[in-house]
């Protein structure tokens, strides 16, 4: 007799690794419901497409733990606002106008965005702001999450995906763009990115809090803190 499990099992463990980074097999067993035979089933499935690779973990008995995490074709499966084409463009015209002019105008279109994200997000209570912002970005693509770290006026927005990931790379000054984006957004806050996909982490995360309580001294904040 052939068991089969519902078709979205495979999606729902790329989405679990999208924003939890890795797990293993037994932690997305107790996520998932299911049994940890039909997790490593499907994990192998997922290893033989190429979607996502694992690592060996020494434990503490000499057994090692395997760690599962999306591959780059893994990420590549999830939507795109923009991609090849940009990409593309803007080689285009960094070959016809130079790289500082490219600068300028990919600077240039951060603050309309930083424009059209204020008018929409308006004025009010800072929670009430931030959740907006969330919203926006998670409409957009981003798979954002808001996050309370526990201490008064502080936010921790988490973006586990990356909408815009093929021109970050190519054009990394554009993450520079986006954390001063941010700060446009919320004048009154200071922001600092705390995490960040280009680096390796499994998301980007930035500590937002008001200007006022950013000038006394806190307790830094564990990375960590983004997978509760």
């Amino acid at each position: 007799m052939t068991i089969t499990h519902p078709p979205s099992t495979k999606d729902d463990i790329l989405h679990y690794l999208l924003k939890q980074g890795q797990a293993t097999a037994q932690a997305l067993a107790e996520v998932l419901g299911i049994s940890p035979q039909a997790i490593r089933r499907h994990l192998k499935d997922l290893e033989d497409e190429s979607l996502i690779e694992h690592q060996a973990v020494k434990g503490e008995l000499g057994r090692p733990q395997f760690y599962y995490q999306l591959s780059r074709q893994g990420r590549d499966r999830f939507p795109h606002r923009y991609g090849e084409f940009a990409v593309s463009f803007l080689d285009t015209l960094t070959e016809t106008l130079g790289e500082q002019q490219v600068g300028e105008v990919l600077k240039k279109q951060w603050e309309r965005k930083a424009a059209e994200y204020r008018q929409r997000i308006g004025t009010g209570e800072l929670a009430t702001r931030v959740q907006k912002l969330v919203e926006m970005r998670r409409a957009e693509g981003y798979m954002a999450e808001l996050h309370l770290p526990g201490t008064a006026d502080q936010f921790i927005l988490a973006e586990h995906h990356c909408a815009i990931s093929d021109v970050a790379e190519s054009y990394p000054t554009v993450c520079g763009h986006e954390l001063e984006m941010f700060s446009a957004i919320l004048p009154d806050c200071q922001i600092e990115r705390i995490q960040w996909l280009n680096r390796g982490e499994h998301s980007c995360g930035y500590l937002i809090q008001p200007k006022s309580a950013a000038l006394s001294v806190r307790q830094p904040l564990s990375p960590a803190r983004l997978s509760e």
